[in-house]
């Protein structure tokens, strides 16, 4: 793969993403569907013990966010999960992790836009497909005429959200009752080991700014500092909204409950619960959405410059400065999607599965360049002494490979699905070799 081809592409974007735009970025990618449905089954397994699963589940992000932020203020890119082990470890593996990671994305969309037709269709009715198909075209749109109008929607989602989340959890808070919710390791640790995790998916797309780092002005700094800030913020959501959610329900209820945001607020707030969790789902999802259409568009973008992918897809709008091929492929990809079976087991096991390989092969490449490439290791503004970064960098590797197969007792199908595709994707990336 050629840096210098990568870096020429690069410098044709507009660099409208700041640091509010990486936060946002991130943030708002993380904080979607799972907040709204992993809490019930953790609850199930550790009672209110789940609070430190919340933090359990955190730590390996964590890990994984330090070898992003190192590598996003040493070498930041825009495509970053194929560009980082195309150059670091080898082309192959690039083009492989944004292979697998083309389904892993058509069923985040799908995903997100079914859960938020679903969310809306509670306060009216509406048609799945023909609203999701509805939802695809305005990411399209928000996205197209460029980068800055993106982040600025993404900002205007996230800054909704957040207030929503904020008088759920103001107004709960004086509700509280602790005594409802039993003793807190009702299970021991190991209940607290087990639902953690349920809870990974929380912090999935923290690092996303990453993606989009050629677009990212003052890179160096902005990376880092950006990621850090919305990991941090995810946490403390996450632990404020689990803890007003069970001190109101209680453990039985909580554990039960289909929709435990929803029925936590009913118990407070009367007829406003419906109205306001609504909006708060569908601000949380839509910065999801939002932002894995930016993302993709650019992993797309990123596989056309190094050669591994149609080079129309490289192509960079003259006035809007944004990769508008790779955008209306990503929303034709999107489309496909639509014709899926809108399972959402299966759906989430084909997501999280090749996010799992992409997080474990940008760990990896972190520490090819601790080792290697010296003179990245000195650029980089954010950057822990070479053993503690190696150390981070190893460890974040062997959580997220370990991760790969929680969910292989739960659905064998996406395994077998992302199997088949690698096949097709090896017999590809061999072709076009040949």
């Amino acid at each position: 793969m050629s840096s210098a081809g990568i870096s020429a592409g690069d410098a044709a974007l507009a660099k409208g993403i700041d640091l509010g735009g990486v936060v946002a970025l991130g943030l708002g990618t993380a904080v979607g569907v799972s907040i709204f449905s992993a809490m019930a089954p953790a609850t199930a397994l550790a009672g209110p013990g789940m609070l430190l699963s919340v933090v359990a589940s955190a730590v390996p992000m964590y890990l994984i966010a330090i070898s992003y932020a190192f590598l996003g203020s040493a070498a930041p890119v825009s495509g970053a999960s194929f560009a980082w082990p195309a150059r670091f470890l080898h082309p192959a593996l690039g083009f492989f992790i944004a292979w697998m990671r083309i389904i892993a994305n058509m069923g985040a969309m799908i995903v997100l836009a079914l859960v938020l037709v679903r969310y809306v269709s509670m306060v009216t009715p509406l048609p799945t497909k023909p609203t999701m198909f509805a939802v695809l075209l305005l990411c399209l749109l928000a996205n197209l005429f460029g980068v800055g109008v993106a982040a600025r929607a993404q900002m205007a989602l996230l800054v909704l959200m957040l207030g929503l989340f904020g008088v759920f959890v103001a107004w709960g808070g004086a509700h509280v009752d602790l005594s409802a919710a039993g003793p807190l390791l009702p299970h021991g640790f190991r209940g607290v080991l087990a639902a953690a995790p349920l809870l990974m998916g929380l912090f999935f797309g923290i690092e996303a700014a990453t993606e989009a780092g050629g677009e990212v002005a003052d890179s160096g700094r902005a990376i880092p500092l950006g990621i850090a800030i919305a990991i941090g913020s995810a946490t403390l959501l996450y632990l404020a909204v689990a803890f007003v959610t069970l001190g109101v329900l209680g453990t039985p209820a909580l554990a039960s409950s289909q929709a435990p945001i929803l029925d936590a607020a009913k118990a407070f707030m009367g007829p406003l619960a419906i109205p306001l969790v609504v909006l708060a789902a569908i601000m949380a999802i839509g910065t999801s959405l939002n932002a894995i259409f930016t993302l993709f568009s650019r992993s797309l973008f990123a596989m056309a410059q190094g050669g591994m992918m149609p080079a129309a897809l490289a192509r960079v709008h003259p006035r809007w400065k944004t990769p508008h091929i790779a955008l209306i492929t990503v929303f034709g990809i999107a489309c496909v999607g639509l014709l899926l079976p809108m399972q959402l087991t299966f759906l989430f096991l084909a997501v999280n599965i090749p996010n799992l390989l992409k997080y474990a092969s940008i760990c990896f490449a972190a520490a090819t360049v601790v080792k290697r490439h010296p003179d990245l290791y000195a650029k980089a503004m954010f950057r822990p002494s070479r053993g503690r970064m190696l150390g981070f960098a190893y460890a974040g590797t062997i959580c997220a490979l370990c991760l790969v197969f929680v969910g292989l007792a739960a659905d064998w199908r996406p395994y077998a699905l992302l199997g088949v595709w690698a096949v097709i994707g090896i017999a590809i990336y061999l072709l076009r070799r040949r």
